[in-house]
């Protein structure tokens, strides 16, 4: 009797333990069936305004010692929490320049959920030619409900500007754009910087249209539920 007493005690052991890890399989599996977003978010204007700085300081909280032209496209990334949340923002650059942009442009546009134009403020020029870039991001389909924001670098060279804020700010409200202006090389300005793309998640964030779908825990299955937050971390 004690032997089969014994018996019978390991196999509730061994149930148990199976059970056990049954229900840390189903955990780990419903984890991993919540994949972390990923907000592409494109940066466009003439060449030598800064783009490629403000990803660099954005992303890696410092400015290059030395850049040169982008040539086709290129991104970074930068894991961000919002709200409780862990999201991935892409920052892809490109080149300002015609002849570096010809074969690339299509796949730079392809499945964008944000748009920066950027300016120089020392330039009028590079202000003025910011009607092309969005009339080339209008021809490439980009829908008229994808955030766009307009950026003047160069902030700090303050006895250069060329560009005054209330002529940008009368331009930003007819494109029904929020301005920013700042400095990618002004360690002062990093967090202006931030702004400027944190503004953007948060928007993309709230979307309905990016939202997980609704799902519920019922029978081992994962649902995300939306429920609104009353707290609001989007610094825009």
């Amino acid at each position: 009797m004690a032997e089969e007493s014994h018996a019978n005690g390991g196999g509730t052991g061994r149930s148990k333990d199976a059970n056990l890890s049954s229900s840390l399989e189903l955990g780990t599996s419903l984890d991993q069936s919540v994949q972390t977003r990923i907000f592409k978010i494109i940066v466009i204007g003439d060449s030598n305004v800064g783009k490629t700085c403000l990803t660099f300081r954005f992303t890696g909280g410092s400015f290059p010692g030395k850049t040169e032209a982008t040539i086709g496209v290129d991104f970074r990334e930068k894991a961000v929490e919002i709200e409780g949340e862990k999201i991935k923002v892409q920052v892809w650059d490109t080149a300002g320049q015609e002849r570096f942009r010809k074969s690339m442009v299509e796949h730079y546009y392809r499945n964008v959920h944000a748009v920066v134009f950027v300016y120089d403020v020392t330039k009028m020029s590079s202000f003025q030619n910011l009607k092309t870039w969005i009339q080339e991001c209008n021809g490439h389909r980009v829908s008229p409900s994808v955030p766009r924001v307009l950026v003047g670098n160069k902030c700090d060279l303050l006895d250069q500007i060329q560009v005054p804020s209330n002529v940008a700010l009368k331009f930003a409200d007819s494109q029904n754009m929020l301005l920013f202006e700042t400095s990618a090389k002004d360690p002062k300005e990093s967090q202006n910087v931030d702004s400027i793309f944190m503004c953007l998640a948060c928007r993309l964030k709230a979307q309905k249209s990016l939202l997980y779908r609704d799902v519920e825990r019922e029978e081992g299955r994962l649902k995300l539920s939306q429920e609104p937050n009353p707290r609001n971390a989007c610094p825009c």
